[in-house]
Parts: C-alpha cells; sequence; structure tokens
C-alpha cells in the first residue's frame, strides 16, 4: 500500500500558494469507511509519453465491481498495478466494462490490451468485453481482432496455451446521448462533450447507491458539464493546466483553458473537482494551477496515476 497518494491539493493559505498530500485512497469528500464507490485514476495523462502519466483511464469501482471509463495506453497493467496496492480483491482480467469517451488514439490505445491481455489471464468461464463508446467503435474493435487473427489462432489451436478455447469476446455497442447503461450498481448516462472538430465525443455522468461522479472526457467550449454535474460529487474534468494567454488555437478550440475551467467548476459546484489528462510538469504548468486557485474558491486536486478518491 502506497503510503500517501500523489495528489496535489491547492490551498490560498496566509496568503501563499501551498501544496498538500492527500491520504492514500482517500478524499476530502467523506470518511473512507462510508463510501461504497471508489474513484481509481489508472492514467491521468496526455499523448505526450510522459512515464509518471499514463494513457487516460479511470475506474469507477462500486464494491468490488469495477466499470472502465477510456482505455488509454497501459491500462490493464496499471489496473494490476492499483490491485496490488490493495484497491479490490479482484485480478487483472475483471475489467469487463468499459466507457470510452471518444476515438482519439490516446483514449483508445489500451483497448487491444483490455481485449487480448484480459483473455488471455482470464478464466475458462469468462463473461465477453462489453465496451460502449461513440460511432465507429465497432468498426474499430472489428479490425483490432482481425489485426490480431494469427495469435487468437495460435492460443486456441491445438498445440496452443489455450487450445480448445474461444477466441474473445467483445460486444461494442455504439451510442448516443442519454442513459447508455443500467445494471444494479450504477446508472451510465452520456451527454455531448464539443471536442474541436471531433464528431462523436461524450461525457459521462455515472449515478451509484452513494456517489454522482462525472467525467467530462476531453473537452472543449461550449462545455455542457455544469448542467450534468450540477452538485455532483466528483468532478473528474480534463485541462486546467494551460492559461488562455498560453494556449494554441488547437488547445483553445479542443481542450479546456484554466479561465475557463474555473468557469465551469464555479457553476457545476462539485464537491472535490479532480483534473486529469494533464501535461508533464513543468513552470508554465504551475503558474496555470496557481491562477485556476486564484479563480476558483472550490477544492481541487490534480490527479495522478493510481490516485483513488472516495
Amino acid at each position: 500500500m502506497r503510503k500517501a497518494a500523489r495528489s496535489t491539493v491547492f490551498l490560498l493559505a496566509l496568503g501563499a500558494l501551498v501544496a498538500h498530500r492527500a491520504p492514500a485512497q482517500s478524499s476530502p469528500t467523506a470518511p473512507a469507511s462510508a463510501s461504497r464507490t471508489r474513484l481509481v485514476m489508472l492514467g491521468t495523462g496526455t499523448p505526450a509519453a510522459d512515464p509518471d502519466r499514463f494513457g487516460s483511464a479511470v475506474v469507477v469501482l462500486v464494491d468490488s465491481t469495477p466499470y472502465l471509463f477510456d482505455a488509454g495506453v497501459g491500462v490493464v497493467r496499471r489496473w494490476a498495478q492499483a490491485l496490488r496496492g490493495g484497491v479490490a480483491p479482484l485480478a487483472p482480467a475483471s475489467l469487463h466494462r468499459a466507457f470510452i469517451t471518444h476515438l482519439h488514439s490516446d483514449h483508445t490505445l489500451g483497448l487491444p490490451d483490455l481485449i487480448f491481455t484480459t483473455w488471455t489471464l482470464g478464466s475458462d468461464v469468462r463473461p465477453p468485453l462489453e465496451v460502449y463508446g461513440p460511432p465507429g467503435l465497432s468498426a474499430m474493435t472489428t479490425h483490432l481482432l482481425a489485426a490480431w487473427a494469427e495469435d487468437v489462432a495460435i492460443r486456441t489451436g491445438p498445440e496452443g496455451e489455450g487450445a480448445g478455447e474461444a477466441p474473445p469476446a467483445v460486444h461494442a455497442h455504439e451510442i448516443a446521448p442519454g442513459v447508455v447503461y443500467r445494471d444494479s450498481l450504477v446508472t451510465v448516462t452520456a451527454f455531448v462533450a464539443h471536442h474541436g472538430s471531433v464528431p462523436h465525443a461524450f461525457g459521462y455522468r455515472i449515478q451509484t447507491p452513494d456517489k454522482v461522479i462525472v467525467l467530462s472526457g476531453d473537452a472543449g467550449p461550449p462545455s455542457t458539464v455544469a448542467e450534468q454535474c450540477r452538485g455532483c460529487d466528483i468532478l473528474v474534468h480534463e485541462g486546467g493546466s494551460v492559461l488562455a494567454s498560453e494556449a494554441t488555437p488547437y488547445f483553445r478550440r479542443f481542450h479546456t483553458t484554466v479561465e475557463a475551467m474555473a468557469e465551469i467548476a464555479t457553476a457545476a459546484r462539485p464537491k472535490l473537482l479532480v483534473l486529469y489528462h494533464q501535461r508533464p510538469a513543468s513552470p508554465a504548468v504551475e503558474r496555470a494551477y496557481a491562477r485556476l486557485r486564484q479563480l476558483y474558491a472550490g477544492p481541487f486536486v490534480v490527479a495522478r496515476d493510481l490516485d483513488v478518491y472516495r
């Protein structure tokens, strides 16, 4: 178990910006023993090859049932690392439900990992992988299965390690805004996220027995996040690490500047704002976080990989 999560809670105290570290597997929102829901940050990075931040991937863990949102690079190994740290008594092959915000590579490079690693590590009787996401997801899944067809044939052949076993079972569900999934533990609602010229991008609102979590996905203006959150328990939002004056035209169109993040969070009123999809550390990034603290009065953390919030 890690001694302390690496989240940084920014508080303005005595006129100075002071960084604090949150306790492991906790957040300011509730006592650790009170919540059935945990938010596990598997990957908090951008397309940048930052070894400290893997590709976008977040698990909403309700009791011992995980729901994965986005599948960035390294997703299964990060999940295995979280499990080794004691987050849940599960196996790495336990990710059977996934929700994709959009089809950019940094949110989907882990999809073949999710399909094939969980298949090779799974038991003889395993549920199919159910993946929900925008139009184009079915074609992507079909092509991934075709790309690894030789591997599957060898593994399931008479001399393979999984001789006689079935190939990976994946059901891709292409979604539209609205309720896209419901079971006894969660209701998942997709909403439109404006991400520049991306034709289909979604955020998700996740209702659990004791929490409402809203995840922005990649989102630029105009934002629909505040109306989805409406005082939600946790808002997981991209951006907030680039000042408008330092942002490129591309960034201002496709992502969320510091100033826009402050406006969204102020209107959304989350109990906790969790920033993810963050750039590698730099003086410019630190200036951005300092400015966000000046503009936004609510509590926020800059998530790091393997942080856990309740």
